[in-house]
């Protein structure tokens, strides 16, 4: 499976690194593949895949029915099938594929571009009882704003708002998505998971991305990895009449406990 530059402990991806292969075995297919994290590059627990379907194709991630798998619609449309159910997907569709039921991607007339998290179900964790397969990144059912996440807030920073779309409470038990909105000047902490690796990617607008030590320059598209341990955050540092929204979306793997004591809600996987 192709990979990026070996991550090491933590690693920025911008899009324009991205390396595309084909990925179905027919001469004709136009579907490609690039696998910017994985464990072959040295993550510790999760695979972040970047898929172009094209019209009328479709993607099923290796293995998905022995894994978590979550996705998001970065562009164009189609339909999204998890086991039996099935649902149309456009722009900022969230879906979330539990251990057991295959994940399968369409694309419609216009392709469909998505990101596509996988992990394999830890020891110990236990399926939700009856989990949200679909979702969107506006999903505003648990938002949290003003949230500052499981960093420690400087009390002059402006807090980014942040809603959870599929965490425990929703009946992921594994892989989680949370959607972070920064509005102009606004931040979401740096923060650090002590035994989950996190990558998340930049959904909407241009901002800056947190990573060790430093911030950079990052644009929608661009992805973060961050292993246990290592600092990440993400921050919208334009202000003015012509600044915009910086959008990201991931999570950490597998979920973070202490992220969701910190928004007052339960980490137990309904």
């Amino acid at each position: 499976m192709q990979t990026s530059t070996f991550l090491g402990t933590a690693r920025i991806i911008h899009r324009s690194e991205f390396v595309f292969e084909p990925v179905l075995d027919r001469p004709d297919a136009l579907t490609t593949l690039a696998t910017p994290v994985s464990p072959a590059a040295g993550a510790t627990h999760v695979t972040l895949h970047v898929v172009r379907i094209a019209a009328g194709e479709s993607f099923t991630p290796e293995a998905s029915v022995a894994e978590e798998n979550t996705v998001v619609v970065f562009d164009g449309s189609g339909t999204a099938r998890v086991g039996t159910e099935t649902r149309a997907v456009g722009r900022a569709d969230g879906v979330y594929a539990p251990t057991g039921r295959v994940l399968t991607l369409s694309a419609d007339n216009e392709g469909l571009t998505a990101y596509v998290w996988r992990a394999p179900l830890a020891e110990g964790r236990v399926l939700g009882s009856d989990p949200a397969l679909f979702s969107s990144l506006w999903n505003e059912t648990t938002r949290l704003q003003g949230f500052a996440g499981a960093g420690k807030g400087d009390g002059e920073t402006e807090l980014a708002a942040m809603n959870f779309v599929f965490w425990p409470g929703t009946g992921s038990c594994q892989l989680c998505l949370h959607c972070g909105i920064q509005q102009p000047g606004q931040t979401f902490n740096v923060h650090l998971h002590p035994d989950s690796d996190e990558a998340f990617i930049a959904f909407e607008g241009i901002g800056q991305m947190y990573l060790g030590d430093h911030w950079v320059d990052v644009e929608a598209g661009d992805v973060l990895y961050a292993s246990a341990g290592v600092l990440h955050g993400a921050r919208n540092p334009y202000t003015g009449p012509d600044a915009r929204r910086f959008v990201t979306c991931g999570g950490p793997t597998p979920y973070d406990p202490a992220l969701y004591a910190a928004a007052g809600v339960s980490s137990e996987v309904r």
